[in-house]
């Protein structure tokens, strides 16, 4: 499904209600939350802010994360009142074990911290450590609570009521998948069923020599 398509379905809310029919409802409490109806970005127009890894290491969001690689984003913090959190992250190393080798040479999997002030790398590194992350699969922080911000908002993870909006849990449900070279976007519900989201990432997942407009002689 070509970006173009897939902003005339609305964003993130056309695509959560394309999978949701396919995958596991996951609870009432996850099903009631809202993701505003925001086009998915290009990878360029997203903030190229400075985030750290759970080993303490300085990545660009684009030119290191993000350019010619296909990847999953969620956001997520480890302090989660609600419980949401280690449930999606253990949903997703379940994920990360479907993806297998290819995590890390083909796939990639950022795991981006709302919560930049008590969410440092070293607890992340302990965090990740508690799921069995394999390289290939990034816990990131940002140096600031406003470049969150910026990226949570443009990635559409965000709520048109302010009050809702100002809960972080509203903000983790949902999975943002790309393939930067092809300038393709799909999501998913971050609890759907392991091989459900692994179908999803698979419409994106085309092999190398192609390009955005046609496929490479």
């Amino acid at each position: 499904m070509h970006r173009r398509t897939f902003i005339a379905l609305t964003g993130h809310v056309a695509a959560v209600s394309l999978v949701a029919t396919a995958a596991a409802a996951p609870s009432n409490a996850v099903a009631k939350r809202r993701i505003a109806p925001t086009p998915i970005p290009t990878a360029l127009s997203l903030p190229n802010v400075t985030l750290r890894t759970q080993d303490n290491k300085k990545v660009k969001l684009y030119e290191d994360l993000l350019k010619n690689k296909i990847f999953l984003i969620n956001m997520f913090f480890v302090a989660c009142t609600d419980g949401q959190c280690p449930l999606v992250t253990a949903n997703l190393a379940r994920v990360q074990s479907l993806i297998g080798k290819r995590l890390g040479r083909d796939i990639f999997m950022y795991s981006i911290s709302l919560d930049p002030i008590l969410d440092t790398p070293e607890s992340l590194k302990a965090y990740s450590t508690h799921f069995n992350v394999q390289p290939g699969w990034l816990f990131l922080t940002a140096e600031n609570l406003p470049d969150v911000e910026r990226l949570r908002k443009a990635l559409g993870y965000w709520d048109p009521d302010p009050k809702v909006d100002a809960q972080k849990t509203t903000h983790t449900g949902i999975a943002t998948m790309g393939n930067e070279a092809l300038d393709r976007w799909v999501a998913c519900p971050t609890l759907a069923e392991p091989r459900e989201i692994k179908r999803v990432l698979s419409y994106l997942d085309w092999p190398k020599g192609w390009s955005r407009n046609h496929r490479a002689s």
